[in-house]
C-alpha cells in the first residue's frame, strides 16, 4: 500500500509518522512519500521519520520528493495537510479582522474566508494532477478550512473525505473522564467543520445508552472549563458545544483577549523553529514532547482509522469525518458537507440518520451553511463583490461597513495569491 502525504514537510508530520508506525497493523504501509516543496524542511522531517519507522520496527519505506506528480504516482490515498502561505499568511489571518473588531483566527470569520481563497485553487490543481496519475486514489483532506475545501473537491468529482480532530479529541476526553476504552465512546456529532455539538455520548456504538446528561452533571465544570465556557451555558444548552464555538457564543470576549496577548501564529512559529532544530538531532528517533502543544492532537489515529476503512473496510465501523449531507440534515441543501457519524467502507463514508437538531443549533448551521456557499464560489471565481457578499453573510460579521472594510483588508493582504486580485 503506498501513502502520499502532500505538505509532508510541515513539523506536524511526526506526529503522524508515530500514528503511522503504532498502527501499522490496522494500515499496513509499504511505501510513504512525503511531497514538500520546501527541501530544507523536507530533508529534516524525512530523515525523522525513518528514524521513527526504524525504531518501531515498521518495514515500510519512506520516500522523500518536492516532485508532486512522482509522488502521487500510484498512491492508493492521497493526505493533504498544506497551509498555502505558511504561517507569515496565517499571522496575517489572525490580526487583521481584529482592526475591525472581528474575531481574527484562521478558520473562522474573516481569516477562515482568506484562508479559503488561498488554498481552494492550489487543492483543486493538486487533485486533478493525482486524477491524472491515479483517478482511483482516494484524497483525504486535513487541510483547513476543511469543510469548504472538501466540498470544492467533492463539487469536482473527486474521491474526497474530510477529516478533523475534534471529535476523536472529544472521545478520547469524554473516555477519560468515565475511566472507559476510548472506543467505548461513540459520539452523536452533528454539525460543519468547527461547528459542531455533541449531542449525545453513547457507550458502545449507536444503539447505546447515552450518559451525555450523566457526564455534564458530574464532569460539566471540567468540561467548561476546558471550553473556556461558562457551566451554566453548557447545563442550558444540554451538549457540548465545539471549542470554536467559543468565537461566536463569547465573540466579544474573544475579540478583547486576542488584543492583549500574541497571535497563536507567532507562537506556533516560535515552536517550529525549536521543532526544526530538534528535528536536525540525528540521535532523535521518536516525537518530541514539545509537539504536543503544536496542535492537532489524536490526528494520526484519525487519519489511519479514516485510511484503513477506506483502503481496507478495517478500522472503525462508524467514523466522523465531512461528506456530502444528502438528506442527513433535512434544513441544509443534499451538497452542502456536513460533519457527523458515517458508516465506513470502501465505496466511501455513508452518514448515519441524525435525530432532530435543535432549532438554536440549526439555524446557525444553515446560515454558515449559506456563507460556506459564497466562500467556495468566491474562491473559484474571484471578485471582489464575491468576497464582499460572503463576509456580510457570515453571522460573526453580517454588517455592510465591516463588511466593506474587511474586504479591502484581505485582498490587499492576500493578493500575491489571489489570481483575480
Amino acid at each position: 500500500m503506498k501513502l502520499t502525504v502532500v505538505g509532508g514537510g510541515s513539523t506536524y508530520t511526526p506526529e503522524l509518522i508515530d500514528g503511522f508506525a503504532r498502527l501499522r497493523d490496522t494500515l499496513p504501509i509499504g511505501e510513504l512519500v512525503l511531497v514538500d516543496p520546501s527541501a530544507d524542511r523536507l530533508e529534516l522531517v524525512g530523515a525523522l521519520a525513518r528514524r521513527i519507522f526504524a525504531r518501531q520496527g515498521h518495514p515500510g519505506r519512506i520516500v522523500t520528493t518536492s516532485d508532486l506528480d512522482a509522488g502521487v504516482d500510484g498512491a492508493d490515498a492521497v493526505l493533504l495537510q498544506l497551509r498555502v502561505g505558511g504561517q507569515a499568511a496565517r499571522e496575517q489571518d489572525e490580526t487583521w479582522p481584529l482592526e475591525c473588531g472581528c474575531v481574527g483566527q484562521e478558520t473562522t470569520g474573516a481569516g477562515g474566508l482568506a484562508k479559503a481563497l488561498r488554498t481552494v485553487p492550489v487543492v483543486l490543481d493538486i487533485a486533478e494532477r493525482v486524477r491524472r496519475t491515479n483517478p482511483n486514489a482516494w484524497i483525504i483532506d486535513f487541510t483547513n478550512p476543511v469543510g469548504i475545501v472538501t466540498r470544492a473537491l467533492l463539487q469536482a468529482g473527486h474521491k474526497a473525505v474530510g477529516l478533523c480532530n475534534v471529535a476523536i479529541g472529544f472521545q478520547r476526553k469524554f473516555a477519560a473522564l468515565l475511566d472507559v476504552a476510548p472506543p467505548e465512546i461513540f459520539l452523536d456529532h452533528v454539525g460543519l467543520n468547527h461547528l459542531t455539538w455533541e449531542t449525545g455520548v453513547r457507550l458502545g456504538g449507536p444503539e447505546g445508552k447515552d450518559v451525555l446528561p450523566d457526564l455534564l452533571t458530574g464532569h460539566g465544570e471540567a468540561i467548561a472549563t476546558d471550553l473556556r465556557l461558562p457551566r451554566a451555558l453548557l447545563d442550558r444548552l444540554g451538549v457540548v458545544p465545539s471549542y470554536y464555538l467559543r468565537y461566536f457564543y463569547a465573540h466579544d470576549e474573544v475579540v478583547r483577549e486576542l488584543r492583549t496577548k500574541p497571535s497563536r501564529a507567532a507562537e506556533v512559529a516560535a515552536m517550529e523553529k525549536e521543532l526544526l532544530r530538534l528535528y536536525a538531532d540525528p540521535g532523535l528517533d521518536e516525537k518530541p514532547e514539545l509537539l504536543s502543544r503544536r496542535g492537532g492532537a489524536f490526528y494520526s489515529e484519525a487519519a489511519v482509522d479514516l485510511a484503513a476503512g477506506l483502503l481496507t473496510g478495517t478500522g472503525s465501523p462508524y467514523q466522523v469525518v465531512n461528506t456530502y449531507n444528502h438528506g442527513t440534515l433535512p434544513f441544509l441543501p443534499d451538497d452542502a458537507v456536513i460533519e457527523v457519524q458515517a458508516a465506513m467502507g470502501r465505496t466511501g463514508p455513508t452518514p448515519l440518520p441524525v435525530q432532530t437538531v435543535d432549532p438554536l443549533f440549526a439555524g446557525l448551521t444553515a446560515a454558515v451553511t449559506a456563507y460556506e456557499n459564497l466562500a467556495l464560489e468566491a474562491a473559484l471565481r474571484g471578485g471582489r463583490d464575491r468576497v464582499f457578499r460572503a463576509l456580510l453573510s457570515h453571522p460573526l460579521i453580517g454588517q455592510y461597513a465591516y463588511a466593506e472594510e474587511l474586504t479591502d483588508r484581505l485582498i490587499a493582504h492576500n493578493r500575491e495569491h489571489l489570481a483575480w486580485a
